[in-house]
């Protein structure tokens, strides 16, 4: 079995498949990713300017975001993405950013709201206004949360977009409020708009997947208060967002962006601790709901994803036993009560 390291990694991440070179060539125009120092964000960017390489477009890639991280502006830099720091709280500086055709917007605020309720607020909605002003003539991709949901039973098969929105916490609230501001803008200026309301992305060093490995491995206690959950694996999120930009509409259209299975808490550390030759330690009880979202529009615009959930576990377990360390970003996907 080949080792896992961080450039193999970054390989899958990165590799764009033909149905993502082929909407990139139909596109016009340049690309910004807003928010590209993030979780996601410079791997989708890797991608993106992979997938525009090869459809010999010659559009530019952009990544803007305050780039606190130094080697995440070098790295993006040195694979002929232009990079700008921007604050996005500002207005002045938004104003200034490079003018361009397709948007995705990665800004958020998530962790940290509970006791900051107001910075959450600030971040969700007055930037998204101040981006939809400047963009107005683009493109937008707008990420959101499968969190706005209500919990739903593990039978249902999860929310489709038809479900009506029931946030639950000031975070869910202001994700919600973020997919108000930009659909208000879309019918205003008239721009296509996608929300992308996504459902755990997993890259082996965060997610889900990696919460739990982390503590089968520790042998600590892993909450089966939520019991179930969806998952996706990162590289088919990022190229899902990208190709998002061809179905945009004026006023906003969501889609789900998620896995296609449902995936039992319990099953998945009982099998992760096979792997590892581990004994998987449980809290609490298994409820009947949990947060899940249908994602059978994704499956029919974009196709199955890259990587099914069996082996995205085998893979994690395999990447904890090949020492292979993580970003130190807890998804706390086993919070009920709306509080991060």
């Amino acid at each position: 079995m080949i080792k896992w390291t961080e450039n193999r990694l970054q390989d899958l991440l990165c590799t764009p498949p033909l149905r993502l070179i082929e909407d990139v060539a139909a596109l016009d125009g340049d690309f910004i990713v807003l928010g590209a120092s993030g979780k996601m964000g410079p791997s989708l960017c890797a991608l993106l300017k992979h997938a525009v390489d090869a459809a010999g477009t010659k559009a530019r890639v952009i990544a803007a975001a305050r780039f606190t991280d130094a080697s995440s502006m070098e790295q993006l830099t040195a694979m002929g993405i232009n990079c700008v720091q921007c604050s996005f709280e500002n207005e002045a500086a938004v104003g200034e950013l490079p003018a361009a055709k397709n948007v995705l917007f990665l800004i958020g605020r998530k962790f940290g709201t509970f006791g900051t309720e107001h910075l959450t607020w600030h971040t969700n909605t007055y930037v998204p206004a101040l981006v939809a002003n400047r963009y107005a003539s683009s493109r937008i991709v707008a990420f959101s949360s499968g969190n706005i949901y209500p919990l739903v039973p593990l039978a249902s098969g999860g929310c489709d977009e038809s479900v009506p929105p029931q946030p639950l916490g000031e975070y869910a609230m202001s994700c919600l409020a973020r997919e108000r501001v930009f659909e208000h803008y879309s019918f205003l200026y008239g721009f296509p708009l996608t929300i992308y309301r996504l459902n755990f992305a997993v890259d082996l060093r965060y997610g889900v997947l990696y919460d739990i490995a982390e503590k089968v491995s520790k042998g600590e206690a892993i909450s089966l208060n939520t019991p179930s959950f969806n998952i996706l694996w990162q590289g088919s999120a990022n190229e899902y967002a990208i190709r998002c930009l061809c179905h945009g509409r004026a006023g906003g259209r969501v889609i789900n962006v998620t896995g296609p299975e449902t995936l039992s808490v319990r099953k998945t550390a009982l099998r992760i601790g096979q792997i590892l030759g581990k004994v998987p330690v449980f809290s609490g009880e298994e409820t009947g709901s949990a947060y899940l979202s249908d994602a059978g529009l994704a499956m029919h615009l974009f196709g199955y994803p890259q990587v099914p959930a069996d082996t995205l576990i085998r893979w994690q377990a395999q990447w904890i036993l090949d020492g292979g360390k993580g970003l130190g970003k807890q998804t706390h996907f086993e919070v009920r009560d709306g509080k991060y």
